[in-house]
């Protein structure tokens, strides 16, 4: 412990060294620049001796801001932010002339214009060379939040937290079960790995062990070193692997962890009829409609109703405590300002230039690895240019220092329960694919801000357990326009005998459909008058989730059946179940209820014993067991579309194909992308106590709040450390148990988390 302070204290100094370092030269600089700013005496100076006044100039000056800044700002808080933003300048030039003053000699001199100048730009270089001497220094940032801390402690008057432990759920977007274990076997996820009992040292000793047999280098002998047989820690979590719904993605799944229901979801986003508007999940009146569907649905308000915080989520769980949350983004009130959450975060200088050199570096680390992959040829691949670097690095980046400097603050504050989504990963392996390298960083930075997130969690006034999640993961494979020549949309229109674009109409698959439709309408299908061309609104409506997609017509009021998709459309349905890079589809008939439609004719009856069919190997063979029950599930919903299309999967190497620009997908059965994880405390119950396997987001929902009523319950004990005085206070295990929900957390110890926690933003 005296080694790590020790080690602190020489960053620290170091910093402050650089900073100083950075600071004369720039004064150096600014006095050459300018002429009435001068660092020499009338009779002139050596260059050691200007050297040395400027380095005195600048100590000075940064001294004073240290000290009297903070003074200064404190006693203008009740002046208006515009005037504030202005008298800043001001103040700071000022600083600059009383530093100069200090100088002996009267060797530095300024008039009141320029030592406004000079002292923003020194106050610029000198934040942004601090901030990026500590941009990758957690033990800096951890520090000042627990300076933070501390002195709200003091304030409350020494006040102890609340006596139940709270529950932090953390969840990994798109980050599934075997990529998990991939990475903590590869040692991208140390944190993970300890909480699973596996360190980073045994993961990295048998990676460099391989390396080192496959070379020779192991020793002088070339023979393999002995192996360190130093145990590996007791493991605190345990993981257990669920199955989503078939609509995997954010939207659906998060609705139901956070709400308990995602009825009528049947996809990222799907064209509802009733209404005539196209839902997508993430746009903030789609996501105010689904929210409010659920509480309907269930009469509950959500997982997180009783002292909850709710951190870059797409709903809100029934929290009081939101930031960035997009079921709250379309709300303008006093109380609720959109994106006031980053301007709370950003208001700190500090956490400004942080994340912002992190950004730029980010976009600086896209434009490289797209470059790359182009000049490499690298298949498969996707367009990542335009403004995608400056989305990704906002997503990596800023959003992800936002959401884990707003958890912090909910620790900090006690609250009983924290949902928080970090999105990165998901981003990435969207454009750059699953298993990719930059995929791997991501995974690698993510397990940093666990770990930061960990060691905050020992200040906290409770005691947190931590729950790492994810709302599915993502399948790999190449796009269906890239391997075919056409989008899906193409194909539909090719298959209804509509205009397709020329390029779409040369390929091997367009010429297929319109051989179908020529042959199923038994007469000739040629470009011109003769030509079938229904109306604008006979036109379906074509819409792509990840790997899965919604075929609509929106002149029917009702969802169409089989045969009348036949009787309107006699080539449509043998078009898309017959192209290869077809799974299945699903339809409504008339006569058989829900079907499921393959390739060459299978079928499948989706009745209550699941009978029927041609005989052949079914069409849901491939993709695994309970397939048929989501497809099932989903054919209930209101909102299902006329033809639901999933995109061939290949189970050996585990691939699909996105209906949309991305080389990593979700949104549909077929692979990885069905298989998330959840990574629990030992200290709670079982996710499946009786070994069984988790089936749906709605099921994971029940998991987590069955979890926050064990800790409610077993809160009289959590803390058998506490003082006595305490103890006396706690009436017994009951007690604990109706009022651990309700407790009132202190103020928020983080900035961010205050301003938060104020506005109720999203």
């Amino acid at each position: 412990m005296r080694d790590g302070r020790w080690r602190a204290v020489g960053r620290a100094l170091w910093r402050v060294i650089a900073v100083w370092a950075v600071s004369t030269v720039t004064m150096l600089a600014l006095a050459g620049i300018l002429p009435d700013f001068k660092l020499q005496s009338d009779d002139g100076d050596s260059a050691t001796r200007i050297a040395i006044t400027a380095a005195l100039g600048a100590g000075a000056f940064g001294l004073l801001s240290a000290l009297v800044w903070p003074l200064l700002v404190r006693a203008l808080l009740l002046v208006p932010a515009l005037v504030l933003g202005l008298l800043n300048f001001f103040l700071n030039g000022s600083l600059l002339l009383l530093a100069l003053r200090l100088i002996p000699d009267g060797r530095g001199d300024a008039n009141a214009e320029t030592a406004v100048v000079v002292a923003a730009v020194m106050s610029a270089v000198a934040s942004a060379t601090g901030g990026a001497l500590a941009v990758r220094d957690d033990d800096a940032y951890r520090r000042r939040l627990y300076r933070l801390a501390d002195r709200r402690r003091r304030r409350a008057h020494g006040a102890h937290g609340p006596s139940t432990p709270g529950i932090l759920f953390l969840q990994l977007d798109g980050v599934g079960h075997d990529v998990l274990q991939d990475a903590v076997r590869k040692g991208l996820m140390p944190t993970v790995a300890r909480w699973l009992g596996e360190s980073e040292s045994e993961s990295e000793r048998e990676t460099k062990a391989g390396n080192e047999s496959l070379t020779g280098t192991g020793s002088l002998t070339g023979t393999r070193p002995p192996r360190d047989l130093t145990p590996a820690p007791p493991p605190t979590h345990r993981l257990t692997p669920w199955r989503t719904d078939w609509s995997s993605q954010t939207g659906a799944s998060q609705l139901a962890i956070l709400h308990g229901s995602n009825f009528d979801v049947p996809a990222f986003r799907w064209y509802e009829k009733d209404t005539g508007e196209v839902m997508v999940s993430n746009r903030p009146a789609s996501a105010v409609e689904l929210q409010r569907r659920a509480v309907a649905r269930t009469g509950d308000r959500g997982l997180l109703a009783e002292d909850g915080a709710s951190r870059g989520n797409l709903f809100s769980g029934g929290a009081d405590q939101l930031a960035l949350v997009l079921s709250m983004a379309a709300r303008r009130g006093k109380r609720n300002r959109s994106r006031a959450g980053y301007f709370a975060y950003f208001s700190d200088p500090a956490n400004a230039v942080r994340t912002a050199l992190s950004f730029v570096a980010e976009v600086g680390r896209e434009i490289g690895e797209s470059t790359r992959a182009r000049l490499c040829k690298r298949r498969p691949r996707v367009s990542r240019g335009g403004l995608y670097p400056f989305i990704r690095a906002f997503a990596t980046v800023v959003e992800r220092d936002v959401v884990v400097a707003a958890v912090i603050g909910d620790m900090l504050a006690g609250r009983a329960a924290v949902y928080a989504d970090l999105v990165a990963y998901d981003e990435v392996a969207h454009h750059s694919g699953p298993t990719s390298g930059d995929a791997e960083r991501v995974l690698r930075r993510l397990d940093r801000s666990l770990a930061l997130i960990e060691q905050v969690a020992d200040h906290a006034p409770r005691l947190y357990r931590i729950v790492l999640l994810s709302d599915h993961g993502q399948s790999p494979g190449e796009t269906f326009r890239a391997r075919y020549g056409l989008s899906l949309a193409d194909l539909v229109r090719a298959g209804c005998g509509l205009p397709v674009p020329r390029r779409a109409g040369r390929t091997h698959s367009g010429a297929e459909a319109r051989s179908a439709v020529r042959a199923a309408l038994r007469r000739p299908v040629e470009e011109g008058a003769g030509e079938h061309r229904p109306g604008r609104r006979a036109e379906p409506i074509v819409l792509a989730s990840g790997n899965l997609g919604l075929v609509s017509f929106p002149d029917v009021p009702h969802r169409m059946t089989r045969e009348e998709i036949d009787r309107r459309h006699p080539a449509l349905l043998p078009t898309l179940a017959n192209h290869p890079g077809v799974g299945f589809l699903l339809v409504r008939s008339a006569e058989h209820g829900p079907l499921v439609l393959g390739a060459r004719g299978a079928e499948l009856r989706l009745d209550e014993d699941g009978s029927g069919g041609s005989g052949g190997p079914g069409p849901l063979d491939d993709f695994g067991p309970g397939a048929a029950d989501a497809v099932r599930r989903t054919d209930s919903f209101p909102h299902t579309a006329d033809i639901m299309v999933n995109s061939w999967y290949d189970p050996e190497d585990g691939e699909v194909l996105a209906f949309e620009e991305q080389i990593g997908s979700h949104g549909g059965l077929g692979g990885a992308q069905s298989r998330p994880f959840l990574l629990s405390p030992l200290a709670l119950s079982p996710a499946a106590p009786d070994g069984g396997e988790l089936v749906g987001a709605e099921a994971v929902h029940a998991v987590l709040r069955r979890w926050r009523e064990e800790e409610c319950g077993h809160g009289a004990r959590v803390r058998a450390t506490v003082a006595e005085a305490d103890a006396a206070q706690v009436s017994g295990p009951v007690a604990a148990a109706d009022d651990c929900l309700r407790q009132a957390p202190p103020p928020t110890a983080f900035p961010a988390a205050d301003h938060a926690v104020q506005d109720k933003t999203s």
